[in-house]
């Protein structure tokens, strides 16, 4: 099995956080995006990270790798098996974070490219975001049960992309369970192991 990634990408990252902690023995090959390699482009002519290549299958969306991993080994039920309504929720909040925090995330971040509006202004945006997930962690340690979840794992990476932008705001706005749900990820072995270079 290879993985193409490149270690800063948000989709890589979470794509690489469900193939470790499912123990799939994989390569990973870090990729240059200025000099992307011809293998990755026979893959996947589209040239974006991550891709998976195992045997005769070939996933090109992150979250396809994702369900992919969990699906041959789950030890802690991240899919909420136990709980289909839960799964189903969690799918729910997966494609709102990557259709409308992800568009917002890029505002903020490169905001000098959009000037029509202010870096504050597009951080407001996102604002409504960080409140839902705020109170949903003021419930629970993780975003649908007391252990991390697919939805955990989707989310951090463009959650720890937006803390990034302003790290100083962030350490002091009023979402102190996020921003402890985030330390948390950032501090766990699996995090670290994912982003060894």
């Amino acid at each position: 099995m290879i993985l193409y990634s490149f270690r800063r990408c948000p989709w890589a990252m979470r794509a690489r956080l469900a193939l470790r902690y499912a123990q799939c023995p994989v390569e990973i090959r870090e990729v240059s995006l200025k000099a992307k390699p011809a293998e990755l482009l026979a893959l996947s002519p589209k040239g974006t990270v991550p891709v998976l290549s195992a045997d005769d299958l070939v996933l090109e969306e992150s979250l396809d790798i994702m369900r992919w991993a969990l699906a041959r080994h789950d030890p802690h039920d991240w899919r909420l098996t136990a709980d289909p309504q839960a799964a189903q929720a969690a799918d729910a909040l997966i494609a709102r974070n990557d259709r409308e925090f992800k568009a917002q995330v890029n505002l903020y971040k490169y905001a000098e490219r959009y000037p029509q509006h202010s870096r504050e202004h597009y951080r407001a945006q996102a604002e409504s975001w960080l409140v839902e997930l705020d109170a949903r962690l003021a419930q629970q340690a993780y975003l649908f049960a007391d252990h991390p979840s697919l939805a955990d794992a989707a989310l951090l990476p463009l959650m720890r992309q937006f803390a990034g932008v302003e790290p100083e705001w962030f350490a002091h706005a009023p979402y102190p369970h996020l921003r402890a749900w985030l330390q948390r990820w950032l501090e766990s072995a699996l995090f670290k192991a994912i982003m060894a270079r």
